[in-house]
């Protein structure tokens, strides 16, 4: 079937017309001809937003490992899969082959049923971005595991808040990690989480940094010892189309983090086949996605849709600014990287430096460039476009979510044009529509509003770990029979989107969705601290910086405000972690509020951000005088 590969415009609306007219039809050929079933589906689709409730692939049986190793095989066996990138580059980059990683992923499998863990049991996996991560994953899938993996940033109360969430049974980790010059000790965070977890009973811990660790009688292991006494052979367990994959946790701006659960068959399809025409991938690229397999971007577009394809993934475990801010234009001429997908975030940071950093080095292998994680401002995308893709490789602006599993919308390099700051067009099968505030779905061009999808796709997440009515009630209850993304848009005059940002409380901070909830609970047990706020404001590399209005139970506290400020960004790095500290930090008087006791965030962004020239009404607010004074004391 020729569309499993896009190759030009015409093409590109021919086949979305398919797909939007007869969808079932469609992805139904793309599932018959290109991956791997145990067994045939009985049915394509069946869905109702109302309940919600969507099923793919119904009645279908399959293993996503067997798709993403075992039928490599015979064909790419010696070819690399993963190709491992070490902070330390003195250190060598290993090349794991599809027959090895066929090995390993069986010897990790085998290790897990040794100590217990079955079909439907949780394993939650915090691990820096080390290849037994990958493996890791890969052997929860191959025996109908369902894996939860926690980014290796986050502190030891949220790492608890997810195992608990979930109830997971194991958990795989490191003695630590390595971080530019820095290393972190994992494995203390992860003890102190696990004070309050009683549902774990194992704790695997992969050797990586030698750090002196304390380990557990009777609950802690070294994994390297298991490993080598495992078998390299191990049966993958037939799934249904709908058991559970994974559970990946997303901010909440109410609080509580969410626990996205993406299914087997319809992710394993639209990732393959999103990554095979979004990147327009060829068999002998190199292709390095530089996110964290912490996210969802690694998920998707590291471990399983590269892998679906036979692809080479390249797993890089540092930072872009170790040993200098060389490291990423490097790591391209040293592997011929031909398609590298980063984020805005990093893309900034980098074009502050020196442009000899990019100058000394070839990067004539790269062929299409993308970016993720939030929108790309223009001039990140001008620099990246002209100093990095020379003009030659299109970037891919790519706007996707945790929720949906896979990319929504964006330009297909050499067939759509691309332009700045625009995601462009809605992928294969995705039907977009943007709403205004009464509900009614706006039509034609030149119009921005609330952007919602109409229509299921195969890799939507079909529900929130252990709270279904959550999940109603977050995406499918502010508009009728639609998903509501909780993003607003814009759409040009030929119909391309453009993401304008959060319309709720969760402020993308490079790259990472924060929910304010969890923060603001953090800076509120500080025993000085009355009441706080939190908004996102614009910045240079980050995208969106925080900023917090502290209220004080006494205010003109005695105690040095500096200090207080640093006690503040210690709290929340204890309990929500690092990437969450504010930059700034105004003490207050009172909050604005509604009367009937809501925060009105609107007008603390618009003060944040200096846009002060139109705060809209607030006489309707219960205390109107505290806003002239949060004004006035503005950071």
């Amino acid at each position: 079937m020729s569309n499993y590969h896009i190759k030009h415009l015409e093409e590109y609306f021919q086949v979305y017309r398919k797909s939007v007219r007869n969808p079932e039809n469609f992805w139904e050929e793309v599932a018959e001809e290109h991956f791997l079933w145990r067994k045939r589906w009985d049915n394509v689709l069946s869905w109702d937003f109302k309940k919600p409730e969507v099923k793919w692939f119904e009645g279908a049986e399959l293993n996503i490992t067997e798709n993403c190793i075992d039928r490599h095989l015979r064909t790419r066996g010696d070819k690399t899969a993963i190709l491992f990138e070490p902070n330390n580059p003195d250190e060598p980059a290993q090349h794991i082959s599809y027959q090895q990683l066929y090995e390993r992923v069986n010897q990790m499998a085998n290790v897990l049923k040794s100590q217990g863990i079955e079909k439907g049991d949780r394993v939650c996996i915090y691990l820096p971005m080390i290849p037994e991560l990958a493996i890791a994953l890969l052997a929860c899938a191959r025996i109908g595991a369902i894996h939860s993996v926690v980014f290796a940033g986050f502190s030891s109360k949220a790492l608890a808040t997810r195992i608990n969430d979930a109830s997971c049974k194991m958990l795989i980790t490191s003695d630590g990690s390595y971080r530019g010059s820095k290393t972190l000790d994992l494995k203390a965070i992860v003890d102190g989480a696990l004070e309050s977890c009683e549902s774990i009973e194992t704790v695997l811990v992969a050797e990586r940094t030698k750090n002196k660790i304390h380990m557990k009688e009777g609950r802690d292991l070294w994994l390297q010892p298991l490993l080598d006494d495992a078998e390299v052979k191990c049966s993958a367990e037939p799934m249904k189309a709908e058991d559970p994959l994974f559970i990946l946790y997303t901010s909440g701006s109410t609080g509580r983090p969410k626990g996205m659960v993406h299914t087997t068959a319809g992710y394993m399809v639209y990732t393959a086949y999103t990554f095979k025409n979004i990147f327009q991938y060829r068999e002998t690229d190199v292709y390095w996605c530089t996110a964290d397999i912490g996210w969802i971007t690694g998920h998707s577009y590291i471990v399983y849709g590269p892998l679906a394809n036979g692809a080479t993934t390249v797993m890089f475990e540092g930072v872009p600014s170790y040993p200098d801010f060389s490291r990423f234009w490097e790591i391209v001429e040293k592997h011929q990287i031909t398609h590298l997908y980063t984020a805005p975030t990093a893309i900034r940071a980098l074009a502050k430096e020196n442009i000899e950093y990019v100058e000394r080095h070839d990067l004539s292998s790269l062929k299409v460039l993308g970016s993720v994680g939030e929108p790309i401002n223009e001039e990140a995308w001008h620099w990246y476009n002209d100093n990095i893709g020379k003009k030659q490789s299109p970037i891919v602006d790519t706007w996707w979510q945790t929720e949906t599993g896979g990319i929504m919308i964006s330009p297909i390099p050499f067939v759509t044009p691309t332009k700045p700051t625009y995601a462009t067009l809605p992928f294969i099968g995705i039907q977009p529509a943007l709403m205004d505030e009464e509900g009614k779905e706006i039509k034609g061009n030149q119009v921005d509003g609330r952007l919602c999808i109409k229509f299921p796709w195969p890799s939507m997440a079909r529900t929130i770990w252990g709270d279904h009515d959550r999940y109603r009630d977050t995406y499918f209850s502010a508009y009728e029979n639609k998903y509501f993304t909780g993003d607003g848009a814009m759409r040009d005059e030929v119909g391309y989107y453009r993401i304008t940002g959060r319309v709720d409380d969760v402020i993308i901070v490079s790259g990472h969705n924060l929910g304010t909830a969890p923060i603001e609970d953090a800076i509120n047990e500080h025993p000085a601290v009355a009441e706080s706020a939190i908004v996102g404001f614009p910045h240079d590399v980050k995208g969106n910086a925080l900023y917090g209005y502290v209220m004080l139970k006494e205010f003109g506290e005695t105690r040095n405000q500096d200090n207080l400020r640093k006690e503040i960004n210690q709290q929340i790095t204890d309990k929500v972690g690092p990437i969450a500290k504010l930059d700034k930090i105004q003490f207050v008087n009172g909050l604005p509020k509604t009367r009937s006791g809501k925060i009105m965030r609107r007008i603390l962004r618009k003060i944040a951000s200096k846009d002060t020239s139109n705060l809209g009404d607030t006489s309707t607010l219960l205390n109107p005088e505290v806003v002239q004074e949060i004004m006035d004391n503005a950071l």
